[in-house]
């Protein structure tokens, strides 16, 4: 039916990423909003929450706004303590109330100093009109050159430095540090930076390209990838990202990650 993996692929893009995906995704979320600001919060939030079954993760996603008064960045800029008390009964499977109450702490202080978030993925400092990072030019707070986890190191070492970070909640924000395969955060990325005119991811962030993106993988995404013989490190890590989007840019140099609808729709979905 197919001539390669590669036209399998491309046509199962073609069949996934479209507008009626939305619906049944986490990214239902955020598409909610038309303010950046509340796009990346609730994309952030979705994201991190996208571990068990999809229906679950939307319903606790929208409990979340609800909470925050149907408008999440007037919340966490404005809130009063008070208001914080709706929130401590909050769960979805191990995030709980600690983690809750430490995301919209975070939020409210990054947000009084930054008009966006993806000024916390860029591990080094660039002015709001900077073109996009050249990574593979730079060395800076540490990292490499070249170095593809370097936006999500930049963001975990932001997110934990403070001195009311509680230690539980790392494991939400996961770090290449670690040899985690940072699933949920490689997705809110592609859902931020990926721009096409198809409607469904967001495209909003311009210093971070397509190109520098690593593939979301799950234990579906992995199982499909292992046989399609996209991928053959058995465990589904960090390495693991990273031979994939390594095989993946062989298909498309400049947007890799567009594979992800096609890799998740064949496991999710059951084709494969």
């Amino acid at each position: 039916m197919y001539d390669s993996v590669q036209e399998l692929l491309d046509r199962k893009v073609e069949q996934y990423n479209q507008p009626s995906f939305i619906e049944k995704d986490p990214i239902s979320i955020p598409h909610r909003f038309s303010r950046k600001q509340d796009i990346e919060i609730m994309g952030f939030w979705a994201a991190v929450l996208a571990w068990g079954q999809r229906p679950v993760i939307l319903k606790k996603a929208s409990e979340l706004v609800e909470l925050m008064d149907g408008a999440p960045y007037d919340f966490v800029l404005n809130h009063q303590e008070s208001d914080l008390k709706r929130f401590l009964a909050f769960k979805h499977r191990t995030f709980n109330a600690t983690d809750t109450l430490y995301f919209l702490h975070f939020f409210h202080t990054y947000y009084q100093q930054h008009e966006t978030l993806e000024d916390a993925f860029v591990p080094f400092h660039l002015s709001t009109e900077a073109g996009p990072c050249e990574l593979g030019h730079q060395e800076r707070d540490g990292f490499a050159p070249g170095s593809e986890g370097a936006f999500l190191t930049a963001f975990h070492n932001r997110f934990c430095d403070d001195p009311f970070f509680p230690e539980r909640t790392r494991k939400h924000v996961s770090s290449p540090d670690r040899n985690s395969s940072c699933k949920r955060l490689n997705m809110f990325l592609r859902w931020m930076v990926r721009h096409d005119d198809r409607g469904v991811d967001f495209g909003l962030w311009n210093r971070i390209t397509p190109a520098q993106l690593v593939i979301p993988i799950d234990v579906h995404v992995g199982r499909v990838a292992r046989k399609l013989g996209l991928l053959n490190r058995p465990q589904t890590d960090w390495k693991a990202a990273l031979e994939l989007t390594k095989t993946l840019k062989q298909f498309d140099p400049t947007d890799p990650v567009k594979y992800d609808f096609a890799l998740f729709g064949l496991g999710v979905e059951g084709e494969m």
